[in-house]
């Protein structure tokens, strides 16, 4: 499969130099993630390298701001492993969470509805027997 997928890669020029850029993308990440603090190579990554400046991606501007402290240590650690960068960039691309869908309340059951009605009943009148009552007749036509 894999010797299919690199004879399709070969067979243009463009896909070839695809291909290469992806490779030397993929390894500068492979040395920057054994380079970097384990804390901060989780929360960042390499994004380019472009006339021998390296551009890094960090989730947040706490974790920019280190990557910018230690650039020139990371500069040399690259050259080190046999890289060609002579500058490092930071950029800040903020990751959000996800964004959970909204569940509906779950309904009561009929059991439920009669405990309450029951519970209220009992009380004196007040704003707690209100509510209850209030509650059970709410969710009367959900169960």
């Amino acid at each position: 499969m894999s010797q299919r997928l690199n004879s399709y890669f070969d067979a243009s020029q463009e896909l070839r130099q695809l291909s290469h850029k992806i490779a030397q993308l993929l390894a500068l990440q492979r040395h920057y993630e054994q380079v970097a603090p384990p804390s901060l190579a989780r929360t960042s990554h390499v994004m380019q390298l472009d006339q021998q400046t390296l551009t890094l991606v960090a989730d947040n501007g706490a974790v920019a701001a280190k990557l910018r402290q230690l650039a020139p240590r990371l500069a040399q650690l690259f050259q080190q492993g046999g890289h060609e960068v002579t500058a490092i960039q930071v950029k800040v691309q903020v990751v959000l969470p996800p964004i959970a869908p909204a569940t509906s309340p779950a309904a009561l059951s009929s059991t439920g509805q009669e405990r309450l009605m029951a519970s209220a009943e009992k009380l004196p009148d007040s704003s707690l027997k209100s509510a209850l009552q209030r509650l059970a007749k709410k969710n009367k036509g959900r169960g």
